[in-house]
C-alpha cells in the first residue's frame, strides 16, 4: 500500500510517499480502507520530532481518519466489513489502509461524507470536552474563541452556540472572520489589530469574556488575561504560535479566574467512559445540523507536504484533509 513514511525527523516539505506492507490486524483492531485523513498542527510537530510523543522510526503520521472497514480483528464486536467509520488513532492515517483500535472507531452518521468524518474525531471532542467538561459553559455566558477559523476553533464556535453561549471569535483577516461568522459567531474581531482585547471588552460592556478558548498560546494567552471576566475560565488548548506562555499568578488571584487545561487524548487513559458520551452528544448535534465540519482543502496523499504547509503558514480555514 502507499503511505507517507517518516524515517527521520524532518520538515514537512521533505515528506515522501512510499510502498509499504499493509498493517496486520490483531485482536481488538479494525482494518480500514482510508477514504480521507484529517491533518492537524500536531502532525507537523510529530514529523519534526517536536511533539511530546516521539514514535520510533519508521512511522506513518496522521491521527484521524474516515473510511470503510475491510477486516475485523479477533474479539471485536459491533463492527462488520463494509461499515463506514471515523476513528482517531495515534499514528497511521496518512496511508491507504490503517489498523485502528475498535474502541477508537465510530460508525459515521448516514449523511456524513468521508471528508467530514476525517475532520471530526479529534477537534470536535476536544472542543466539546473543553467547553462541557472543563469549563461547564452555561447558556447566556460569553465565550471568546481564538483562531476561530481553524479546525478546533470552528468546532468551538459551533459547539458554543449549540450550548447557548454568546460567541466572540478572533481570527486573522477578513476572509477568516467571515467564516467564523458563518459558523455562528455573534462578534468577529481581527486579532492582528493590537487593540483586540479592548474590542472584546467593548463587545461585553466592559465585563470581559466568561470563557476564553485559546489554542494559540504566546502573546494571545497573555492578552486574554486583560479581557477575561471576573470568575472567568481561560482554556489552554494548544500552542499554535510556537510559544508556551507563562502568567503572573497575581492576575489569577485579582480577577478570580481559573486557568484550565484540556488534553483530550489523555481521556483514553484516565477517564475513557467520557469518550463515548462526548461522541454521542456530538453525533446528535451533527444530526440536528448545529455542528458541521468545515473542510476547506483536500489533497492527494502525495501532496501531504502541501497540506501540512497550508496549516503551518496559517492559510488554512477549517480542516485540511488528505484523500488517499
Amino acid at each position: 500500500m502507499r503511505a507517507v513514511v517518516v524515517e527521520r525527523w524532518t520538515e514537512p516539505p521533505d515528506l515522501r510517499v512510499s510502498d509499504i506492507p499493509p498493517p496486520i490486524i490483531g485482536p481488538g483492531m479494525l482494518g480500514v480502507e482510508i477514504r480521507a485523513a484529517g491533518c492537524n498542527f500536531f502532525d507537523i510537530l510529530m514529523v519534526r520530532g517536536q511533539y511530546q510523543v516521539k514514535p520510533p522510526f519508521p512511522f506513518v503520521p496522521g491521527a484521524e481518519l474516515a473510511g470503510v472497514v475491510c477486516e475485523v480483528g479477533p474479539g471485536v464486536q459491533g463492527f462488520a466489513v463494509g461499515d463506514r467509520i471515523l476513528a482517531s488513532t495515534q499514528l497511521g492515517a496518512f496511508a491507504q489502509r490503517a489498523a485502528v483500535p475498535s474502541v477508537a472507531a465510530w460508525r459515521m452518521p448516514d449523511g456524513m461524507s468521508f471528508e467530514e468524518g476525517a475532520a471530526f474525531p479529534i477537534v470536535y471532542p476536544t472542543s466539546h470536552a473543553a467547553l462541557v467538561r472543563r469549563t461547564q459553559l452555561r447558556p447566556g455566558e460569553t465565550l471568546l474563541v481564538h483562531a476561530a477559523a481553524g479546525g478546533v476553533g470552528l468546532a468551538a464556535v459551533q459547539i458554543g452556540k449549540a450550548l447557548g453561549a454568546r460567541v466572540i471569535a478572533t481570527a486573522g483577516g477578513p476572509d477568516k472572520l467571515v467564516v467564523a461568522r458563518e459558523a455562528g459567531a455573534d462578534v468577529a474581531i481581527d486579532y492582528r489589530d493590537p487593540g483586540w482585547p479592548e474590542a472584546v471588552k467593548a463587545a461585553t460592556d466592559g465585563r470581559g469574556a466568561d470563557v476564553i478558548y485559546d489554542p494559540v498560546g504566546g502573546e494571545v494567552f497573555d492578552l486574554s488575561t486583560k479581557c477575561i471576566a471576573f470568575n472567568g475560565r481561560l482554556l489552554v488548548i494548544g500552542f499554535a504560535s510556537g510559544v508556551i506562555p507563562t502568567i503572573q499568578v497575581n492576575r489569577v488571584l485579582l480577577k478570580n479566574i481559573a486557568i484550565v487545561g484540556l488534553h483530550w487524548g489523555a481521556y483514553r487513559q484516565h477517564d475513557p467512559a467520557k469518550i463515548p458520551q462526548a461522541m454521542a452528544a456530538l453525533f446528535e448535534m451533527y444530526e440536528r445540523g448545529v455542528v458541521t465540519p468545515v473542510v476547506s482543502s483536500t489533497y492527494a496523499l502525495a501532496d501531504a507536504a502541501k497540506a501540512l504547509d497550508e496549516i503551518a503558514s496559517r492559510k488554512s480555514i477549517g480542516k485540511v484533509v488528505l484523500v488517499p
